[in-house]
C-alpha cells in the first residue's frame, strides 16, 4: 500500500513539475504568447468588425421596365419601399443598366419583361429577372429578400383577385392570404450575417489556437533550446502525466481568453447571448481537451515551428466548411460526415450555437456533449501513442545527434588550436 501511495505521489509530483515548468517556457516564448493573445483576443474582434453592420439597407438598384404598365410601376414602388432596396432610377435598356453597375451607381438590376401585365391577366407566367453584384453577399441577400417578398405579396394579391372573379363570395371568406407564413429566426432575431457566423467562428478560433500552441511547442522541441528558451526535456517519466501537465498549463492560460470570446465578444457586438456562460464553459471543456489531444498527435509530424502555419492556418476555411455551418452535416456524403465527426469543432459548433443562440441547457445538448467526450478519448489515445512511440524517441535521437555534432565541433576546434 505504501509503495502504491509513493508511486501516486511521484506521479503527481512529476505532473506538477511539468505544469509549472511549462508555464515558464510559455512565458519566455514569444511565438506561443502570440497565439495565446492574438488569436483568442484579436481575431474575434476583427471578424466581428468585418461583418458589422449585420444588415445592409437601401442597396441601390436600377429598373429596366420593358412593360411600362401600372402593374410594373407598382412592383417598382413596392421594392423601393423595402428597407433592403433603394430604386435609384430607371434605365432605358440593359446596356445602360450594365454601365450604371460598372460605375458602381447600383449593385442590382431588375429587368421587367415586356407584356408582363397582359400575360398575368391571361393566367400565364411572366418572370422578372434580378441581376446582382456578387462581390458582397450581404447586398445580394438584401436585394433577393426584397424582390422575393414583393413577388410573393403581389402573387397572393393577384391570386385572390382571380379567385374573387370566379366566385364573388371568395373575398368574404379569406383575408387575401390563404397560407400565411411567419418566419422566426431562432437565435438570430435580426437575421444578420454576424450573428449567424460568429458563434461558429469563436469555436473554430478556440480549436485552432490550442492546436497551434501544442503543435508549435512540439516543433520547438527540435530546435536549439538556447535560441528559443524552450526545453525539450520538460517531461516526466509518465507519458500521460506529461500530457496532462502540459494540457493543464495551456487550459489555465486559455481560461480568461475563452471567457472573453464566449461572453464579452457577443456582449460587445450585440450577438445572441441566450445561454448561461458557465454551462457553456463546461460544454467547451471536452472540446478544449480534444483540441489539445489533436495537438499532441500533430507533434508527431511537426519538426519546425514554422510548419504549424503551413499545416493549420491554411486549413481554417476547411474547418469552417466542414463544421456544418455553411454545409449542413446531414447533407454531407458519408466520408465527409465521418471526417466532420472526428473534429472537435464540429460537435462544439452545434452545441454552442444551441446554447448561446437558443438558450439550451447542458442537458439539452447531451448528444453533442457526449460526442465531444468520445472524440476527446479518441484523440488522447492516439496522442499518447504518438508521444510514446514517435515524439519521445525522435527527440532522443535528435538530442544524441546534436550532442555528437557539438562534441565533434569542439574536438576539431581543440585540434586546430593545438
Amino acid at each position: 500500500m505504501k509503495k502504491f501511495v509513493s508511486k501516486i505521489k511521484t506521479w503527481i509530483g512529476g505532473l506538477y513539475r511539468v505544469y509549472t515548468h511549462e508555464f515558464s517556457l510559455v512565458l519566455h516564448d514569444g511565438g506561443l504568447l502570440l497565439f495565446f493573445t492574438f488569436l483568442p483576443l484579436v481575431y474575434p474582434v476583427l471578424y466581428s468588425l468585418i461583418y458589422n453592420p449585420e444588415l445592409v439597407k437601401d442597396v441601390p438598384i436600377v429598373v429596366v421596365d420593358n412593360d411600362r404598365t401600372p402593374l410594373s410601376r407598382e412592383m417598382t414602388r413596392k421594392i423601393d419601399a423595402c428597407d433592403e432596396a433603394w430604386v435609384r432610377g430607371y434605365a432605358a435598356d440593359m446596356n445602360e443598366a450594365r454601365d450604371a453597375m460598372a460605375r458602381e451607381k447600383c449593385f442590382g438590376i431588375l429587368e421587367i419583361p415586356e407584356g408582363m401585365e397582359r400575360k398575368i391577366g391571361n393566367g400565364e407566367t411572366a418572370p422578372a429577372v434580378l441581376y446582382c453584384d456578387m462581390r458582397l453577399l450581404l447586398r445580394y441577400k438584401g436585394l433577393l429578400v426584397a424582390t422575393t417578398e414583393v413577388m410573393q405579396d403581389m402573387s397572393t394579391e393577384l391570386m385572390t383577385e382571380q379567385i374573387d372573379r370566379v366566385g364573388p363570395l371568395a373575398l368574404t371568406l379569406t383575408d387575401g392570404n390563404l397560407l400565411p407564413i411567419k418566419n422566426a429566426n431562432m437565435g438570430n432575431i435580426q437575421g444578420g450575417f454576424d450573428s449567424f457566423i460568429m458563434p461558429a467562428i469563436l469555436i473554430l478560433i478556440l480549436q485552432q489556437c490550442l492546436i497551434l500552441v501544442v503543435g508549435m511547442a512540439g516543433g520547438a522541441k527540435h530546435e536549439d533550446p538556447r535560441l528559443i528558451r524552450y526545453n525539450p526535456d520538460n517531461v516526466s517519466r509518465s507519458v500521460l502525466g506529461t500530457m496532462i501537465g502540459q494540457a493543464l498549463c495551456y487550459m489555465t492560460i486559455m481560461f480568461v481568453p475563452t471567457i472573453f470570446m464566449v461572453h464579452y465578444v457577443p456582449l460587445i457586438f450585440s450577438l445572441p447571448m441566450a445561454g448561461d456562460v458557465w454551462q457553456e464553459l463546461l460544454f467547451l471543456l471536452p472540446m478544449a481537451l480534444a483540441s489539445i489531444g489533436m495537438g499532441f498527435v500533430f507533434q508527431a509530424i511537426v519538426t519546425e515551428r514554422e510548419s504549424v502555419f503551413l499545416s493549420w492556418v491554411v486549413t481554417s476555411a476547411f474547418f469552417l466548411f466542414i463544421s456544418g455551418v455553411i454545409w449542413p452535416r446531414c447533407d454531407m456524403p458519408t466520408v465527409w460526415r465521418y471526417i466532420s465527426d472526428i473534429l472537435p469543432a464540429s460537435w462544439g459548433v452545434e452545441g454552442f450555437i444551441k446554447m448561446n443562440g437558443n438558450g439550451s441547457t447542458l442537458a439539452q445538448v447531451s448528444n453533442d456533449y457526449t460526442g465531444l467526450w468520445i472524440v476527446t478519448v479518441i484523440w488522447w489515445v492516439i496522442g499518447w501513442c504518438a508521444q510514446k512511440w514517435v515524439v519521445r524517441p525522435e527527440i532522443k535521437r535528435w538530442r544524441a545527434l546534436s550532442s555528437s555534432a557539438a562534441y565533434a565541433m569542439n574536438h576539431n576546434e581543440t585540434e586546430g588550436q593545438n
